[in-house]
């Protein structure tokens, strides 16, 4: 099969779809790889090094896209990408749909084959493609937020560590929203964690204990409570395909003081935050009401070289599924790829896209 990497064009995203290893492992098997020129040079994967894995590299996005049959990318495709989608084309990568319903249509039109990263199943019922960039975001928002906690980013100029006990409250206990809470409670925050799920706060207590840590069900009362006593919110709520459900209104920010930050993990899928609105890596906050809000919608792309790695070590057995079987057959015999089928033909495939994206 013939595999192509076009560039990322999206705001400061220096990750690549295909790491020189894993171009090596595909070539061995026997597939073409293409590589758009300079798709990985700014994180070290110079052409050359591409060309020694056995990669050809191409001048264009244009001439990556005519030759191949499967694309390989990280970020959905930016309007600049929409002309070179066609029916005989198949797109592996983040999609989003549900989170940008104008663009997701743009797509569908095109009549592209989109097999979605986030969709993507595995028996213990969690998503193995989104993990790992889950897991970065969810390390990256404790960070970020705590830079934005300065009074020179408009913050209220606290620090969270073991000068005094300050609040972080994280909504959403899913990989994104535990590892936040890890790096608040090693940073010596008291955090409050709040998901409609008791199992899942039951199975934090188990790790976490009680020290520092409230386990909080959510509803608007306990959300508004806590974020109201809070320096530093994390919205990392997700539900498959689906936009993100609203946790935190408007009128909560009332509540709230001033400088206080909210980063919004949920913004690729529309934000968890009825004020969030999506911003990138050169402009990556705004205020609202005197709150920061955080609302990058590629967070991993801020350390593209760890992420990239890490995205390939889950992406490259189903790339290798998909050229190795063809994209049907590889969809038919592997139930959790089928779930990442999200588009197809100018259909929409995937039940929790249906809702929104069929009219």
């Amino acid at each position: 099969m013939i595999i192509g990497v076009p560039r990322e064009l999206k705001n400061n995203e220096n990750r690549v779809g295909l790491t020189p290893n894993s171009v090596k492992t595909l070539v061995g098997l026997g597939h073409k790889v293409k590589i758009e020129s300079n798709a990985g040079a700014a994180i070290g994967f110079t052409d050359e090094i591409y060309i020694n894995s056995g990669a050809q590299i191409l001048g264009s996005a244009a001439e990556i896209y005519s030759d191949a049959e499967l694309i390989v990318k990280v970020k959905e495709p930016t309007e600049n990408e929409l002309q070179y989608l066609r029916e005989d084309l198949t797109l592996f990568t983040y999609l989003h749909l549900a989170g940008d319903i104008p663009k997701a249509k743009a797509i569908l039109d095109t009549g592209v084959t989109g097999i979605a990263y986030e969709t993507v199943t595995s028996d213990d019922g969690g998503f193995p493609l989104l993990a790992p960039m889950s897991a970065i975001a969810g390390q990256l928002s404790f960070v970020v937020g705590s830079y934005h906690l300065l009074k020179s980013n408009n913050g209220m100029g606290t620090l969270i560590g073991d000068f005094e006990k300050r609040n972080v409250t994280v909504i959403g206990a899913g990989v994104a929203g535990r590892e936040a809470i890890s790096k608040a409670l090693d940073n010596h925050a008291r955090v409050k964690v709040i998901d409609l799920s008791q199992e899942k706060l039951n199975s934090l207590k188990e790790t976490y204990g009680m020290d520092n840590i409230e386990y909080i069900i959510s509803n608007n009362n306990s959300i508004e409570d806590s974020i109201s006593q809070s320096d530093l919110v994390i919205g990392a709520v997700y539900v498959e395909g689906k936009e993100a459900p609203i946790v935190v209104t408007k009128d909560m920010l009332a509540k709230m003081t001033q400088g206080s930050v909210m980063v919004d993990i949920s913004i690729d899928q529309g934000g968890c935050f009825e004020s969030s609105k999506a911003t990138d890596h050169d402009n990556p906050t705004f205020l609202e009401d005197g709150i920061v809000h955080y609302c990058v919608t590629n967070m991993p792309g801020a350390v593209p070289l760890t992420a990239s790695n890490a995205l390939n070590k889950a992406t490259l057995p189903y790339v290798i599924a998909l050229a190795n079987n063809g994209i049907l057959s590889a969809l038919d015999k592997n139930k959790h790829l089928k779930n990442g089928l999200n588009i197809f033909q100018g259909k929409v495939m995937h039940e929790a896209l249906k809702d929104v994206l069929v009219s």
